[in-house]
C-alpha cells in the first residue's frame, strides 16, 4: 500500500506516533521547509502505510502542491523509487496535462533524523471519491454525475493502458481525487488562505507528538459525544432529528486517478495478488494471470458504488470457509456462474473449486441478476436499470479477454446521451419537451 490522500483525509484516524522512528516516517512541522526552501509545509493531508502527504506551497511558482514524503527504510525507498518512475512516464507523456491521471511536478531526496525520505512533489488536488460519497450519505448519485466522473476515469485508463502500457493494479474511490475540494474552505485558493513561509514561534521539537496525542484525545471525545447523541436518538430524546439532505449540484466532479505506487506495466508485473479486496477480479482471486482488464473489472465496480452509494461485493469469512470463496460466490451469484475452464483455470482454483467447476464450501447460491437488483434494492426505472446494466455487465465477464477496453467504454451509448434527457426539441410551430432515452427517437412536431 502506498498512500493516497484528501484536501480533507487529516479528519481521520493519524498514522501513530511509533511510526516516527529511525526507517519510518519523517517528522513534519507546519512551516519545516524542503528542497533548499522551495516548499513550505502548510498542513497534513493524509497518510499511507509508506509515506505521509503535505500541503505545500511552492515558492517559485506561488502555488499549492502535494508533498508526499516516503518512509527512509531501504524497502520504502525502492517502492518510492518505482512510483517516481511511473508518474515520470505518466507526466512525460501528458504534456498538456489532459488524461485525468495525477501529474508529478518535482521529486528530491531530504534528509532528517529517521534517516533519508525520497519526497514526490504533486498537483494538489481536492477530495476522494470515497469522500464525495460519504458526503452524499452513501446514496447513489444521479447517473449523469456518476457519467461525468466515469468518462475521467475512463480517459485516465486509456491513457495508462494504451498508450503506456500501465496497469494501475488498485483502482478504488480512494484513489481517484476531485480536482477541487468539496469544501470550499478546504482549498487553500478558493478560501483565500494566506500561505504559512516560516515555522510558527512556539512550535516545539516535539510539535508532531503533541499533534498527534490532541487529535485522538479529540477523536476520542467526537465519538463519546456521538455515541451519547445516539442513545438520545433512540431513546427518542434530544437530538433525534433526522440528518438534512446534502446536495452536491455545483461541484466540479472532474477527477483524476492517482496512487501509482502498486501500479505495473503489462510486460514487467510484480505481484500475484494486487487490488484491494472488494474490488479484485476473478483471475486475480484464482491467480490465473492478469492484463489490463483487471483494472477494467475495478472501474465496473467503482461505477456501481457511485451509482447506488454501495460497493458491489462485500465478502466476509464464515464457517469452514475465507473470504476468497465467499467472494467468488457473491460474484456468481450476481453475474453467474463462472464458467468451468476460468473456474479451474487458475493456480488456485483446487483450492475453491471441484474439478467440475463447483465451489467446494458454498454449495446453496442464490443467483439473481445485476438489472433485478438495481431495480428492487436500489429502486431504478426499469430504463435506467437495464440501461446501466448494457454498460456494466460487459465489464463483469469472467472470461477478461471478454471485458471491453476503456477506450471501448468511452463510445459506449450510455456514456454519452446526457444531452438526450430532457431535450428540447424545436418545430416550426413551436418547442415541446420530450424525454428521450437511449432507445427512443427525437421526433419533430407540429408539421
Amino acid at each position: 500500500m502506498s498512500c493516497s490522500w484528501s484536501s480533507s483525509a487529516s479528519e481521520d484516524e493519524d498514522e501513530g506516533f511509533n511510526s516516527y522512528r529511525k526507517g519510518g516516517y519523517h517528522a513534519v512541522r507546519v512551516g519545516d521547509s524542503f528542497s533548499g526552501g522551495r516548499y513550505i509545509a502548510q498542513r497534513k493531508l493524509g497518510w499511507g502505510e509508506f509515506s505521509t502527504v503535505w500541503l505545500a506551497y511552492d515558492t517559485r511558482s506561488s502555488g499549492y502542491v502535494a508533498l508526499k514524503i516516503q518512509k527512509s527504510a531501504p524497502q520504502f525507498a525502492q517502492a518510492a523509487l518505482h512510483e517516481i518512475e511511473v508518474l515520470s512516464a505518466i507526466s512525460d507523456g501528458d504534456s498538456s496535462n489532459s488524461k485525468y491521471v495525477v501529474r508529478l511536478i518535482d521529486h528530491f531526496k531530504h534528509t532528517g533524523p529517521n534517516g533519508q525520505h525520497l519526497c514526490m512533489v504533486l498537483e494538489f488536488l481536492g477530495d476522494s471519491l470515497l469522500r464525495l460519497i460519504k458526503h452524499n450519505r452513501y446514496k447513489g448519485l444521479e447517473l449523469n454525475k456518476v457519467r461525468e466522473i466515469c468518462k475521467c476515469v475512463l480517459t485516465g485508463l486509456d491513457y495508462l493502458h494504451r498508450g503506456l502500457g500501465i496497469i494501475h493494479t488498485d483502482l478504488k474511490l480512494e484513489n481517484i481525487l476531485l480536482l477541487s475540494t468539496i469544501n470550499a474552505t478546504k482549498d487553500p485558493v478558493r478560501s483565500g488562505t494566506t500561505p504559512i513561509l516560516e515555522r510558527p514561534e512556539g512550535n516545539p521539537n516535539g510539535g508532531v507528538t503533541m499533534n498527534i496525542i490532541e487529535k485522538k484525545l479529540k477523536q476520542r471525545a467526537r465519538r463519546a459525544a456521538a455515541r451519547i447523541s445516539g442513545r438520545r436518538s433512540s431513546m427518542g430524546g434530544v437530538g433525534g432529528t433526522p440528518k438534512s439532505n446534502r446536495s452536491i449540484d455545483g461541484i466540479d466532479l472532474k477527477c483524476k486517478v492517482v496512487d501509482f505506487g502498486n501500479a505495473c506495466w503489462a510486460d514487467k508485473q510484480f505481484a500475484q495478488e494486487i487490488q484491494t479486496r472488494q474490488y479484485r477480479s476473478p483471475e486475480v482471486i484464482l491467480q490465473s494471470g492478469y492484463s489490463f482488464s483487471a483494472d477494467m473489472w475495478s472501474f465496473a465496480c467503482i461505477a456501481f458504488e457511485l451509482a447506488t452509494g454501495e460497493m458491489m461485493f462485500t465478502p466476509k469469512g464464515g464457517e469452514g470457509f475465507g473470504e476468497d470463496e465467499d467472494h467468488l460466490a457473491m460474484m456468481m451469484e450476481l453475474l453467474g456462474k463462472i464458467p468451468r475452464k476460468i473456474a479451474i483455470g487458475g493456480a488456485r482454483s483446487k483450492d475453491y473449486f471441484d474439478r467440475h467447476g463447483d465451489l467446494k464450501r458454498i454449495r446453496r447460491l442464490k443467483y439473481g441478476c445485476l438489472n433485478k437488483l438495481l431495480v428492487d434494492k436500489h429502486r431504478f426505472s426499469e430504463i435506467d436499470a437495464h440501461e446501466f446494466t448494457e454498460f456494466l455487465g460487459p465489464l463483469l465477464d469472467f472470461e477478461p479477454e471478454k471485458r471491453p477496453t476503456a477506450e471501448q467504454c468511452l463510445q459506449h451509448p450510455w456514456l454519452n446521451f446526457k444531452n438526450l434527457q430532457q431535450t428540447e426539441v424545436k418545430s416550426e410551430s413551436g418547442v415541446e419537451k420530450v424525454n428521450v432515452g437511449m432507445s427512443k427517437l427525437q421526433i419533430k412536431v407540429g408539421k
